[in-house]
């Protein structure tokens, strides 16, 4: 009986142990399992990309207008490429040659920074300050701290602090760059003037953004410094040239091919579009003019295997310039007043016509898309090289399409032809609205000299 009994009492010691050491060996490989969770590594551009989407993406939810958006890409690419440059001496900041800012810190020489981290945590910080959806920006914020968490804490820490401090910066422009101002300004005055802008169906909604001119250029000297010819005055004489835009417009609407419209649907880039169907209003959101030509960015940057810090300067530099050329257009769009195709050709042509695509809420000249389309690609050819073909997917996730160019100029260049087809500009708004992007394009490529990065 007694051996029986020293036996169970083995037994039982045996089957403790088993359960000890079995509960340590599960605890071991939770703890390995969890170390061996995939941590995303973003390499060269792949970060700069990421941290654009996001905010595209809440952009294109909170149905921000253009001009809006090109604001909050301008802010927080520029924080991008600031936080990040000391990764390299040649690439200086932008910041002495622009209007409005304050110095920029110097980062701390003897302490170790991840400066693609850092750059990640300054636009973020700028993004959430400049959106509605700012709960969006924060959980994109988390995922970036939770993806670099295998950093030494010294390094996190000090990362986050220099990413902080160019965000501080760069909201400190921001703050008085005009744009809380406008917010409070007069809307614009809709008075029934021949040939002066009156609101547009669907909806005949209000003027959009009619104080943008007074919003403070990131380089330009003033709203006014390039301006466009003047448009052709407001005439239904038959010889006139007025008459003869709206004629062209009127015969060209009225003979689209399907490549046309297509083309016309691909750069409409309206973020909300209204369709009514007796009763019901149906609306689509999709990327702004801005997004459209950030998600071009990106595609360039991945086919020329730009590094991070190229990658960073070109977002940076193009954002700039379309946030100037807004401004541009804006002061022409509210200074010449000029009224839309839909509102003459319904009085005088055809009172039941309807362009192809819905018309934009603001004065016809000149063609916004096409100023900072021209001023994006002309930067972004200096970067890229003109002559580089490129297939443009950015509009797979919003209409299922994709167009291929031979070149960067060669897409804006389908730009301008698309407010034609689409019957919301006339030729004179979009050609002269090319020129205009083109010289504040020029105008920024001479400031900032390829490579040399502002010095």
């Amino acid at each position: 009986m007694l051996a029986v009994k020293n036996q169970e009492q083995s037994n039982d010691s045996s089957m403790i142990q088993f359960f000890k050491y079995g509960k340590l060996l599960l605890i071991a490989l939770i703890i390995i399992g969890c170390k061996s969770k995939p941590i995303k590594k973003y390499a060269g551009a792949e970060l700069q990309n990421y941290c654009v989407q996001q905010l595209t993406d809440v952009i294109v939810y909170d149905i921000n207008n253009p001009p809006v958006a090109g604001r909050m890409y301008a802010y927080s690419n520029l924080a991008f490429y600031e936080a990040i440059r000391p990764m390299k001496p040649a690439y200086k900041s932008f910041l002495p040659k622009l209007k409005g800012f304050s110095s920029l810190p110097q980062s701390e020489k003897n302490i170790k920074i991840d400066y693609p981290f850092s750059a990640s945590i300054a636009f973020m910080k700028v993004a959430e300050a400049l959106v509605f959806s700012k709960d969006s920006i924060k959980k994109s914020r988390a995922v970036l701290l939770e993806n670099y968490a295998y950093l030494d804490a010294a390094i996190q820490t000090a990362s986050i602090n220099w990413g902080e401090k160019v965000a501080a910066t760069i909201l400190e422009r921001a703050s008085k760059d005009g744009y809380k101002i406008t917010r409070g300004m007069p809307k614009f005055s809709v008075l029934k003037e021949t040939g002066i802008w009156q609101q547009t169906p669907p909806d005949y909604e209000e003027a959009i953004e009619p104080n943008w001119r007074y919003i403070q250029p990131m380089l330009l000297d003033s709203a006014a410094q390039f301006k466009p010819a003047r448009p052709p005055s407001f005439s239904m004489q038959p010889n006139s040239p007025y008459y003869k835009e709206v004629q062209e417009l009127f015969a060209m609407s009225n003979a689209l091919t399907d490549e046309q419209k297509m083309i016309a649907r691909y750069w409409d880039d309206n973020p909300f579009v209204s369709e009514h169907k007796g009763h019901l209003t149906y609306a689509t959101k999709k990327t702004t003019p801005v997004g459209h030509w950030m998600g071009i960015i990106a595609i360039l940057s991945n086919q020329t295997k730009k590094d991070e810090l190229e990658t960073a300067r070109a977002f940076a530099l193009a954002s700039m310039a379309i946030f100037d050329g807004f401004i541009s257009t804006w002061e022409e769009k509210f200074t010449s007043k000029t009224v839309r195709p839909v509102t003459v050709i319904r009085e005088y042509l055809a009172s039941e016509w309807n362009p192809y695509l819905q018309t934009p809420p603001f004065p016809e000249y000149t063609s916004g898309h096409s100023v900072i389309s021209a001023a994006a690609a002309t930067v972004l050819s200096t970067v890229f090289g003109n002559n580089t073909p490129f297939t443009d997917t950015t509009e797979l996730k919003y209409l299922g399409m994709k167009r291929s160019f031979p070149s960067i100029e060669a897409a804006a260049n389908e730009v301008s032809m698309s407010r034609m087809y689409g019957g919301i500009h006339y030729r004179a708004a979009v050609e002269n609205g090319q020129k205009q992007g083109r010289e504040i394009g020029s105008y920024y490529n001479n400031v900032f000299l390829p490579h040399d990065s502002g010095n």
